[in-house]
């Protein structure tokens, strides 16, 4: 902390994950969307995804790296298919599973098509969105991780590295921590809050 050096690590790992879940966030929605009410995407692409979901995230990186070279580009591809393809799995069963009771009431009051989508079928698939925007958070994280412990990147993981390289117990550690740290920074700064703001726009917590 002194030299600066835990602050700039956790700066390039912050910003990375910001933009590689963000891009996961942007590809998983609408992915989970069309494959929950396209029969032809779900036939197309269902079991490539539900498949693909299972490879464990560091799996991609060798292919990344054939790609992109030891690059940005790189750890951002880990980053956005280990988010991404949970996120798309939750979506589709949160948008598959909203009752249908609601999407009848709300087409004799005339929504329809992408109107009906955005503004009814979203909004009541909005918790189980959630729930695997959670998941897929955590798999951005690990899957950064994973990226910046394999060659030099400047983030944490390339601080982990470090310490084992010297041997560096306390490195290690303190960086542990700091991964620790930021995950429940984001639960509570950012999961917890729109939880709470679901459930009370449902009703099922007070104002």
């Amino acid at each position: 902390m002194r030299d600066g050096t835990l602050p700039r690590a956790l700066a390039i790992t912050v910003a990375r994950l910001i933009v590689g879940y963000g891009i996961a966030l942007l590809i998983g929605v609408p992915l989970g969307t069309s494959l929950a009410r396209s029969r032809l995407a779900k036939q197309a692409f269902g079991p490539i995804v539900l498949g693909l979901s299972s490879v464990p995230s560091i799996c991609w990186l060798p292919l990344a790296i054939v790609w992109f070279g030891l690059s940005e580009l790189a750890i951002q591809l880990v980053v956005v298919l280990g988010a991404a393809l949970p996120i798309a799995v939750a979506t589709e069963n949160s948008v598959r599973h909203v009752a249908p009771s609601i999407e009848r009431a709300a087409r004799t009051m005339g929504a329809d098509g992408a109107r009906l989508m955005l503004t009814v079928t979203l909004p009541a698939a909005l918790p189980g969105i959630l729930g695997g925007a959670k998941i897929g958070w955590t798999f951005a994280l690990r899957s950064l991780m994973a990226g910046e412990l394999l060659f030099v990147s400047g983030g944490l993981g390339q601080l982990l590295e470090t310490g084992r390289d010297l041997g560096d117990t306390a490195l290690v550690l303190g960086v542990v921590v700091v991964i620790v740290a930021l995950g429940r920074l984001s639960e509570v700064l950012l999961f917890s809050r729109f939880d709470r703001a679901i459930a009370r726009r449902w009703g099922v917590e007070e104002l």
